[in-house]
């Protein structure tokens, strides 16, 4: 099953990069790129081309504080959400049921809520609980990290390799396959 899934994914990236070309910020060729491949909305990174080690850290929305080099040696996805988002609301319920997927395998979820007050980031999670932690990103500070591969929209979903790297990114909503197919494809591949 493993197997299957791993081709899956690297069979998604070949295609991709039969039909995609990817570019940079100033739409220069794919060739002077850090970019594996893209279809529009979900980037993957070589593992030779990943930038440096995400450094991530903030209050949970329940006040405890949170920093990701604590979940070094692991994957990590972060996705970027905000109470006013349609888009985050529906896919809250896929983000959670792939974290109960891959919990066991060496994945943690993080959400990252933006643009929110405290209040209303609660009522959120109340609304669409999740089993994993949210941060607060009220000025956009913490989305610098991620450099050119950052959330671009909101929702975004990063996914960090076992090093702590950008090794996809993901714009707009995911769905289950899409973001357990990626997810797995960097735990097996880094």
């Amino acid at each position: 099953m493993r197997n299957t899934r791993a081709f899956a994914a690297v069979a998604l990236v070949a295609a991709s990069m039969l039909t995609a070309c990817a570019s940079n910020s100033n739409g220069s060729s794919s060739s002077e790129t850090s970019y594996v491949a893209g279809d529009g909305s979900t980037i993957l990174v070589a593992e030779n081309k990943r930038g440096d080690v995400i450094k991530l850290a903030g209050k949970t929305l329940e006040g405890k504080n949170l920093d990701i080099s604590e979940w070094k040696d692991d994957v990590v996805v972060i996705n970027l959400w905000a109470s006013w988002c349609g888009p985050c609301r529906s896919e809250a319920v896929t983000l959670e049921k792939v974290n109960k997927q891959l919990s066991q395998k060496g994945v943690h979820f993080l959400g990252l809520n933006t643009r929110d007050g405290l209040a209303a980031a609660k009522a959120f999670q109340d609304r669409f609980p999740t089993g994993y932690p949210s941060i607060q990103d009220n000025d956009g500070v913490l989305t610098l990290a991620f450099g050119n591969l950052g959330p671009a929209a909101t929702p975004s979903t990063m996914i960090l390799d076992r090093k702590g790297r950008v090794a996809a990114r993901i714009l707009g909503p995911v769905t289950e396959a899409q973001l357990r197919d990626v997810t797995l494809a960097v735990a097996e591949g880094s």
